[in-house]
């Protein structure tokens, strides 16, 4: 299935949630000056290089497996590089649209969600505020409070996490990984402890899928979970954005069709004591890979 924008309409009785929208990250090449000719590490150089928790080394590793990408304004999402937006201001970033890659915090968030299972925002200024952090490390601090697999901050206000426009993976040794400006590769580089950075925050130890379910994201707003797999019964719940589920466990059920997509799997929600339409989860395959029969 398709995971784009889109609008579904009520049938049958089921909300078919609405609209996914995308938004860049990065709000000025300039504000992380690099040059168009910076060289990318081989991924062999991309790794932790202090001791660090499972949980943060799988960060790192995911996003790791990334260097060589491009950069694009906008681009990427929890699932890999995606062609960006032509980026406003002109300069390397004009023509984005047609670059297949990362910005900063779509690498972040691809490897926090590849990597740990952890769904991070959209856009560096709200990770930069994220409630899920485990830790938080000032500026004052600089890098020795820090692991493998902490998220590093730059703002215009290093003060206002509202200012964020640039975020990165710790490796340690004063080394990251990020996906720096347009006309670059995502890479390793030093840590730039300048007038922008604006500290740390930590992602590891953030609340894991519980014992035999997996975790999946969903798309859309307001989308229902009913008691059953099907729409006879009105929705116990509504999720009303794209929000991380633990499936425990899929079945056939109702067929439901949206956007020329035709769907029987439902998959149970635990915590929610709920079923979902697997047209809502946003996984390509309709029957979800690693779930069992219920």
């Amino acid at each position: 299935m398709r995971r784009t924008p889109r609008v579904l309409t009520t049938t049958a009785g089921l909300l078919l949630a609405a609209t996914m929208t995308f938004t860049g990250t990065a709000t000025a090449a300039a504000a992380t000056p690099a040059t168009a000719a910076a060289t990318p590490a081989a991924s062999a150089d991309c790794r932790s290089l202090a001791p660090a928790p499972a949980q943060a080394q799988a960060v790192v590793d995911a996003a790791c497996s990334q260097i060589g990408v491009p950069y694009s304004w906008g681009g990427g999402s929890i699932h890999g590089p995606t062609y960006g937006q032509d980026y406003p201001g002109g300069g390397p970033g004009a023509h984005d649209s047609q670059v297949k890659g990362f910005d900063c915090s779509h690498l972040v968030q691809y490897a926090a969600w590849q990597g740990a299972g952890i769904a991070l925002p959209e856009g560096s200024w709200n990770q930069a505020r994220w409630s899920g952090a485990t830790a938080r490390f000032t500026a004052a601090q600089g890098l020795a409070p820090l692991r493998p697999g902490d998220l590093l901050l730059w703002g215009s206000d290093p003060a206002d996490p509202g200012t964020v426009h640039h975020i990165a993976v710790y490796l340690g040794d004063g080394k990251m990984v990020e996906a720096r400006e347009s006309g670059t590769r995502v890479m390793v580089s030093d840590v730039r402890l300048n007038a922008q950075y604006a500290g740390a925050l930590r992602i590891a130890g953030a609340e894991q899928p519980p014992a035999g379910t997996k975790r999946f994201m969903t798309w859309g707003t307001d989308v229902s979970l009913r008691p059953e797999p099907g729409t006879r019964k009105p929705a116990v719940s509504l999720l009303p954005r794209p929000t991380p589920v633990d499936v425990l466990c899929q079945v056939h059920g109702e067929q439901i069709s949206a956007e020329g997509h035709v769907n029987d799997g439902w998959s149970y929600l635990p915590k929610y004591k709920a079923w979902i339409s697997n047209i809502y989860i946003d996984h390509p395959d309709a029957w979800l890979p690693g779930v069992p029969t219920c």
